[in-house]
């Protein structure tokens, strides 16, 4: 195998232009050796996974001693947001070329789950950095973001969703108080659930997003996001997807209207969000499942 001698990141995802609010997510072909790198003050908190390769990682506050962390492919970073700069330097320790995924959270996210989850002081629950880890859970979330992005139009409800669960998982697990949360026992009573599942299909072809759908029903986004998962079985973005699907099929059975405005009267940003959808999800696509109906109904 050729090394890379290259010095210079090289982006191969990016949610920049995906609309994504208070989360934000980048991959990286890194080169094998950094020097110099520094990390300007931030209060958003970032997750970083190795997918590829394994690195020694040192870094240290300004004007401070050195830190050094051996990761390896599957190996979480968690740096909790600073208010000083530091200085970051690495060298490979794989001869595969180095893949690192970013994941940032923005302060505002971690603050307001933390109000939600505790009813307390959110600088109660601050973050403690940890190095060198794995959580199945966080890998999980972190590559299907990524997933995510290479899909025609990533979806913002996800990735609401998504930072959500995050920012939940981190606060119980990773904090300077960890096990400290009490859940809330309270449920969607029917009537809010039947309330909120109208208003979701009287506007399945507008922008939802979890903010939104969780006033209709007077709860923080933390509480509704895991209040609706526990009354349905899916987050809001899987039932909103399902449901748009539904849609869609419903429109390619019983109307001849044309596959772009079965798109967006469905919910999706276009024809080829439509088309990729149903390829996931039905393994065909919206021309081949209108074709094979119409057959169908000739016999």
């Amino acid at each position: 195998m050729i090394e890379d001698t290259s010095t210079t990141p090289k982006l191969l995802v990016s949610s920049e232009g995906a609309g994504w609010e208070e989360i934000s997510l980048y991959t990286f072909h890194e080169p094998p050796k950094l020097e110099g790198w520094t990390v300007p003050p931030t209060l958003d908190s970032s997750l970083v996974l190795i997918t590829r390769g394994g690195v020694q990682l040192e870094e240290k506050p300004i004007n401070g001693p050195w830190k050094a962390h051996n990761l390896h492919q599957g190996d979480l970073l968690l740096k909790p947001g600073e208010l000083q700069s530091s200085e970051l330097r690495w060298q490979s320790l794989s001869s595969e070329p180095l893949h690192m995924l970013y994941i940032y959270l923005s302060h505002t996210l971690l603050a307001r789950t933390a109000q939600e989850m505790a009813n307390c002081d959110p600088a109660r629950l601050t973050l403690v950095g940890h190095a060198g880890f794995q959580d199945p859970l966080l890998t999980q979330i972190g590559l299907a973001l990524c997933q995510e992005l290479e899909q025609p139009a990533p979806a913002k409800l996800y990735a609401q969703t998504a930072a959500q669960m995050l920012a939940v998982h981190l606060l119980h697990h990773y904090t300077s108080l960890p096990g400290n949360i009490q859940e809330d026992t309270q449920g969607l009573v029917p009537r809010q659930l039947k309330y909120i599942i109208d208003f979701i299909l009287a506007h399945l072809n507008q922008d939802l997003s979890l903010v939104t759908l969780a006033q209709q029903v007077g709860f923080s986004t933390y509480h509704f996001a895991r209040l609706f998962r526990q009354a349905t079985g899916e987050s809001p973005h899987q039932f909103v997807l399902r449901q748009r699907i539904e849609r869609a099929q419903r429109l390619l059975r019983e109307t001849d209207m044309p596959l772009t405005h079965v798109a967006l009267e469905s919910g999706f940003a276009h024809q080829s969000h439509l088309t990729q959808a149903f390829k996931r999800h039905l393994n065909l696509t919206p021309r081949t499942y209108r074709h094979d109906h119409s057959i169908r109904t000739h016999f």
